[in-house]
């Protein structure tokens, strides 16, 4: 679900989402920048095919269920987030960073953005083209 929450001066937007099972919850306030379609390695393999997210400040957003939250240390920069009961991935946080990727698939409708760019295409998968004429960054 997406809303507005109101503020002293004015409307802000409200994103709404949550993995599978409904075990994991978040709430991010403010408007979502336009996502990036990560055909890395290590994001194909997480994903199942190539891992859609969007990048918001931390203090936007609010999860709830934490306690089924598990976090799965990719590399010594980052971890993952999915949850324990149902296996959704959800987050990617890079931990030197002011700000949490989140899973585009896992919020609810409507998002208000759209793809704005594909990245480490050099390491696609080569069962797939890429056609939709969005930017591309080989790493």
């Amino acid at each position: 679900m997406t809303g507005e929450i109101a503020e002293p001066n004015g409307l802000r937007s409200l994103h709404t989402g949550s993995c599978l099972c409904g075990a994991v919850r978040f709430e991010v306030a403010g408007e979502l920048p336009g996502p990036d379609g990560c055909h890395c390695t290590k994001c194909r393999k997480t994903s199942g095919h190539y891992s859609v997210g969007t990048d918001v400040p931390r203090a936007a957003v609010t999860i709830r269920g934490e306690d089924r939250l598990t976090w799965y240390r990719s590399s010594e920069k980052v971890r993952r987030g999915f949850c324990s009961v149902c296996g959704s991935p959800l987050f990617f946080d890079p931990l030197t960073r002011d700000w949490l990727g989140i899973a585009m698939g896992a919020f609810d409708k409507p998002t208000g953005t759209k793809l704005a760019i594909h990245i480490f295409t050099a390491d696609k998968g080569d069962y797939y083209d890429i056609t939709d004429n969005l930017p591309q960054n080989e790493q």
